[in-house]
């Protein structure tokens, strides 16, 4: 019986909203780090190092160095860095922007549907204004 229950809340667990979001959250980030290591690797470094690559007539990173000192990969992965967390924060802003624009537009919506009580004391208003100019 009590396993009965562990495999019944186990699945109850699975089957929740956040772990199926996380899942998707993890599956999109992997893809996307996956684009931007290559932008950054296969473009961006290239772009930038190849000509420190041509002055210290070298034909790779690995063989950038200095009296011993590997600085070339290393170079490689600060670039790296910087770029990954331009592209999150460029993400990020945008997001926030969008979100503040639907927020916006969401108060638009609600300030243009009018309150149900505001209209129906109009409407008595009206009626009872209606009625007393009949009365006089």
């Amino acid at each position: 019986m009590a396993r009965s229950s562990f495999w019944a809340d186990f699945q109850k667990f699975l089957m929740q909203g956040n772990v199926i979001d996380l899942a998707v959250a993890v599956i999109i980030g992997t893809a996307f780090g996956k684009i931007v290591t290559s932008f950054v690797e296969d473009i961006i470094t290239p772009l930038i190092l190849n000509p420190a690559l041509k002055a210290a007539r070298v034909d790779s990173l690995q063989n950038l160095s200095y009296e011993g000192i590997k600085y070339g990969v290393f170079l490689a992965s600060v670039i790296n860095f910087l770029v990954i967390a331009l592209s999150i924060f460029l993400m990020i802003r945008a997001f926030e922007k969008a979100k503040r624009r639907f927020s916006r537009q969401e108060a638009i919506e609600e300030a243009a549907v009018p309150d149900p009580l505001l209209v129906s004391q109009e409407r008595l208003t009206n009626a009872i204004d209606r009625l007393a100019s009949k009365m006089n």
